[in-house]
């Protein structure tokens, strides 16, 4: 066999899977060290064929040598659950569509070679398509900046496309912008987009709207004679809080339309809401979208476009959870499809029969515990779900009988090194707040912990949000869940008020109370721990990142008993957070107001003004370009506490890193920090050490 032949062979096996049901369960013998959590790939998209034959998923995996992780293109078999990669480069692939004829899967990419000048290997997002069977991919758009997104029609023959240009104003200081054009600008110098159609047939791009409106959202109506829009002012995320609309294109008139708003800006809690989610009925005559306000419960409105002035119809949502996620329509009918949050679980439900002002009865199409990260019709009834479960991340898992009574098969095992990791014990836990409130969170101990066997170590790991919810599912990464219970700790996660799946008034009660009654949940929480016999009071650590870094700092500001605590991408001051954060609606929403309306207010709110209270070593974390939780308040936090109150701290800063962390080494950096800070503090070892760690 020569050379060539041999390289093309073993490329064909690597990339194809064998049936996942011929492999066996083997044993749980590995403990869990920081290192594996680099091994897990996480699918983070699953889109099921037109003719329900195949699900096109996205898988995102760590490259420790180019310091990131890499998504890349794979389809599995419905029936025989072979799967097939589909895409090797470093371009983090994403955003799959199937074709009609199930022929192609497009998909979005950043492609480059050579000096990367050339689209579409210029480093820019650009529309890229590849067959299911596999081998070559085919450049769709070339476009010299790039595209933001696309939306391939019903049929398969158009594909639109959004692009943008920088735009200076025609104001008074215009000549002036343009003859200092190196400044940067607070406004008047913005991107404005451009939405485009090309022809699949006869390759030819036309432009259908350029308005002086960045489009950051779009969907061509089934029968292509519309395309919804989202749009604002300028890409600023500030101007998606009240200043963005839904407009609609009117492809034969090419007219621009807008949706009356009164639903979600003047009858609404909040005129800061976020518009989402846009998505036709197949009749392409009634467009669903949500509106989500922080503090507040998302909302789904539909508008009924026919002759005449639209009329705006809002859902009554099932049980008063709160949506969260994908929403769609079941092909074929007005029954409404979407994903929400309810008592630690994420499930999808269905809405059936949305007509002008009515919908008929409610039912959940994924039963039981689940928690559904994104889910997928094609045609019929079939079900595609990508879904953690208790003992794993992240999998696709298919229904042809979605319902109350559902089963659901797996399709794909993507992290088969798990089946053999000793995992925590993984539960739901309650307890009640000092004001009578039920309240719930997540609960991991150790591998074979007994009730009885004494007291743990605990850590309190807090999400952020808080317009959010920590979910039962299996769930590694970086911010405390999995490794902590593995060594040997307790970890509690919980779901304090203002967390999403409780209900609106739960979800409502933070509203004016922030620093309070989120406060006094967890703190209560940790009392039930230490009553049980779960945990000892003299071995605890507090964690948290963005809101739950926030509420770390309140924290240790209300109560000395934690010996250390991880602070990141945290919330000092809440004045200085409407300032400089990049979303200050949330700030107005939870304070019922401006800085100068509710003095008071974000006074009681902030943890500054009692830190001299402050006596548990306190490690920090933070991206150095941090838009929403800026690394100004993690300075003063350290300023603070180094300085003037003398506590043990530290103050990592994160190069390049905004919110989130996206490099390998800083992830890992993070979780040997976390680990190490703790051993030291609560378990008072000189020279901790991690066992399952590279050296």
């Amino acid at each position: 066999m020569s050379k060539v032949l041999l390289a093309l062979t073993l490329l064909v096996l690597a990339s194809v899977s064998l049936p996942q049901g011929t492999l066996a369960q083997p044993e749980r013998t590995h403990e869990i060290g920081p290192d594996d959590y680099f091994t897990i790939a996480y699918a983070t998209s699953a889109v099921l064929s037109p003719r329900n034959t195949h699900v096109a998923y996205t898988e995102m995996r760590w490259d420790k040598e180019e310091d990131k992780r890499n998504t890349d293109l794979w389809v599995v078999n419905t029936s025989t659950k072979e799967t097939r990669r589909l895409t090797f480069d470093p371009a983090s692939d994403s955003n799959a569509q199937w074709s009609p004829n199930e022929s192609w899967i497009y998909f979005t990419s950043k492609r480059k070679r050579d000096d990367g000048e050339k689209p579409p290997y210029n480093d820019k997002t650009q529309v890229w398509r590849v067959r299911p069977q596999g081998g070559e991919i085919f450049a769709v758009t070339r476009e010299p900046k790039g595209i933001q997104s696309f939306h391939l029609s019903k049929d398969g023959n158009s594909l639109y496309f959004t692009t943008s240009s920088e735009e200076v104003e025609d104001d008074d200081w215009e000549e002036l912008r343009k003859e200092f054009k190196e400044l940067k600008y607070g406004h008047g110098v913005t991107d404005l987009t451009q939405l485009h159609k090309l022809d699949l047939v006869s390759w030819r791009t036309e432009k259908l709207v350029d308005e002086d409106r960045y489009i950051f959202e779009f969907k061509v109506s089934p029968d292509e004679s519309k395309i919804a829009m989202l749009t604002r002012p300028d890409p600023t995320l500030i101007s998606n809080e009240g200043w963005s609309r839904v407009d609609i294109y009117n492809m034969a008139s090419g007219e621009i339309t807008s949706l009356p708003d009164a639903m979600w800006r003047e009858q609404a809690p909040s005129p800061y809401g976020w518009i989402l989610g846009l998505t036709w009925a197949d009749d392409s005559r009634v467009l669903g979208f949500r509106v989500d306000f922080d503090g507040y419960p998302g909302e789904v409105f539909f508008a009924h476009l026919g002759a005449g002035t639209p009329s705006i119809q809002k859902l009554t949502r099932p049980n008063e959870v709160t949506v969260e996620g994908s929403m769609t329509w079941m092909p074929g009918t007005r029954n409404f499809v979407f994903a929400a949050d309810d008592y630690g679980r994420r499930r999808v439900y269905c809405v059936e029969n949305i007509r002008n002002g009515k919908q008929g009865k409610d039912y959940t199409l994924t039963p039981g515990d689940v928690s559904v990260n994104a889910f997928s019709f094609a045609s019929g009834k079939t079900l595609a779900v990508l879904r953690p479960g208790m003992n794993h991340p992240p999998d696709v898992f298919l229904t042809k009988s979605p319902g109350p009574n559902a089963t659901f098969d797996r399709l794909t095992r993507i992290n088969p090194q798990v089946d053999t990791w000793i995992l925590p014990q993984l539960s739901i836990y309650k307890w009640t707040s000092p004001d009578g409130t039920p309240v719930e969170g997540i609960l991991e101990l150790p591998p074979g912990y007994k009730k009885g066997d004494g007291p743990l170590p605990l850590v309190v790991a807090i999400h952020g949000g808080p317009t959010a919810s920590s979910r039962l599912h299996f769930r590694y990464w970086i911010y405390g869940r999995t490794l902590f219970a593995s060594k040997g700790w307790a970890l509690f996660d919980p779901n304090y008020r203002g967390s999403t799946g409780y209900g609106d008034k739960f979800l409502i009660d933070l509203i004016g109370n922030k620093n309070n009654l989120d406060v006094q949940d967890i703190l209560s929480g940790v009392d039930a721990l230490i009553e049980e016999g779960i945990a000892d009071d003299s071995k605890m650590a507090v964690m948290g990142w963005s809101n739950g870094g926030y509420l770390t700092n309140c924290i240790i500001t209300h109560d000395n008993r934690f010996k250390a605590a991880s602070s990141g991408a945290s919330v000092f001051d809440t004045v200085m957070q409407w300032s400089i954060e990049d979303t200050p609606g949330h700030v107005i929403n939870y304070n019922n107001g401006l800085p100068w309306e509710q003095k008071e207010g974000m006074h009681r709110s902030s943890p500054l003004y009692n830190v001299d209270k402050v006596t548990t070593p306190t490690l920090i974390h933070v991206g150095e370009n941090d838009p929403r939780t800026p690394q100004e308040h993690s300075r003063s936090l350290y300023r603070s506490l180094r300085y003037y109150v003398d506590v043990p701290t530290e103050l990592i800063i994160y190069p390049g890193e905004g919110h989130g962390l996206t490099k390998y080494s800083h992830r890992k950096a993070k979780l040997n920090w976390d680990m190490k800070w703790f051993n030291r503090h609560v378990l008072e070892e000189e020279e901790p050490t991690i066992t399952g760690s590279e050296e």
